[in-house]
């Protein structure tokens, strides 16, 4: 039996794979973001990890030393600004105060989600 790629909900993925096989241009946006709160400590690596498969973008997550969370996202436009809206919110433990997003450089070599270590 053939294996299935997981597809989230709101089909972003689908769509992604759809301008793929048709040749359309794929544009790639790519966003820093450094979200301050109670982020450490209540599993929002973890939850950050599966938003970024539900939402079909590349990129990493990780604890800073100051107590933030640092993440680089990377996809279409609209899963990026999925996912940062997401961030906003976080896991049902966190308590966010700020979310800071900043242009990023697209790095090819990015294919999944992972988490890093602390910096």
């Amino acid at each position: 039996m053939a294996r299935r790629s997981p597809r989230c909900s709101h089909g972003s993925a689908i769509a992604h794979d759809e301008r793929r096989k048709r040749g359309g241009p794929l544009t790639v946006a790519a966003r820093r973001l450094v979200i301050r709160g109670r982020v450490q400590g209540v599993g929002y690596r973890d939850a950050a990890v599966q938003a970024a498969f539900e939402f079909g973008v590349q990129g990493w997550v990780r604890n800073a030393r100051d107590g933030a969370v640092e993440a680089l996202v990377q996809g279409e436009p609209g899963a990026v600004e999925r996912f940062a809206a997401w961030c906003r919110r976080g896991p049902p433990l966190a308590r966010v105060a700020e979310v800071a997003l900043s242009d990023a450089e697209v790095d090819a070599r990015l294919v999944a989600f992972e988490m890093r270590a602390t910096l």
